[in-house]
């Protein structure tokens, strides 16, 4: 079987979109695995299919798969690559989409400037919402991991997040103390291990070991969940530029029930076709 693809990033953090309404797209598990093979296959972060939506009041449907395979609830920055891959392809004409994914509706807006903004709903924050086992809803949770107790602020934004505040991304256990943190027994959907370090009320630095597909360059929903983990603890403002290693976003989240706002890129990097095992 042929699929057509394009390889996009939005800040480093790289995705194949396969076009599911104008072709047949058939994914299991090992298929997705092989795909992500970045010496034998195309390689991504995450794989994003494009689909019809269920209801008719939608534009799409957006499903996503982390490069282990697991089909996983939600994206951000690859919901921004979503928006502007539809519009180029001619999929519609709309700037602004309303977009099904696993955890429920996103809108994202493709900006005159290039940059596409995605409404990504209201945090949340009861453990059973994330999941998270926890006796009870805390502003944060301290837990042994690796031996180490971390202070841990846990929430979902359609995905779950465990952002923890340190004084130096550069020097802090991402790629140790990460891969323990996702699999955490706490977490009975493994987790997204945030680590912030706060530079002023309106920037922070950020590094994300994302549940399935290791360090990224950036996250979007975990950029979203650090900014409101640390405005939550007092730390930052409602507008928050985050730097990852990828470059930077720009959150917005006025606090309460309010939608968390996300701004970046979206960049096409080019187009293919593989033929993979199947019919």
């Amino acid at each position: 079987m042929k699929l057509r693809f394009a390889k996009m990033h939005g800040q480093g953090n790289d995705f194949v979109v396969l076009d599911g309404v104008r072709q047949a797209v058939r994914l299991e598990r090992e298929r997705v695995r092989a795909l992500a093979d970045r010496h034998l296959g195309i390689g991504f972060d995450q794989l994003l299919v494009v689909e019809r939506a269920a209801d008719a009041r939608n534009d799409f449907r957006y499903r996503i798969w982390n490069a282990d395979g697991e089909e996983v609830e939600q994206c951000g920055n690859g919901a921004r690559c979503f928006a502007r891959f539809v519009l180029d392809e001619g999929l519609t004409s709309k700037h602004e989409i309303r977009v099904e994914t696993a955890s429920g509706v996103i809108v994202p807006r493709v900006e005159a400037s290039g940059q596409v903004t995605v409404d990504m709903g209201a945090p949340r924050f009861a453990p059973a919402e994330v999941p998270f086992t926890a006796a009870r809803e805390q502003p944060t949770y301290e837990l042994e991991v690796g031996g180490r107790k971390a202070i841990l602020s846990v929430l979902s934004m359609g995905n779950p997040h465990a952002v923890q505040v340190v004084e130096d991304v550069d020097t802090a256990p991402v790629t140790s103390e990460g891969p323990q943190l996702e699999r955490h027994p706490a977490f009975p959907r493994r987790v997204n291990a945030g680590y912030m370090q706060p530079v002023t009320r309106g920037r922070i630095r950020l590094r994300v070991w994302e549940r399935g597909a290791g360090e990224t360059l950036a996250c979007g929903t975990g950029a979203c969940a650090a900014v409101v983990a640390g405005i939550r603890r007092g730390l930052l403002d409602g507008e928050v530029r985050v730097e990852t290693r990828g470059g930077e976003l720009a959150i917005r989240w006025p606090g309460g029930d309010a939608a968390v706002m996300m701004t970046g890129d979206a960049v096409r990097v080019f187009d293919g076709e593989i033929e993979i095992g199947g019919n």
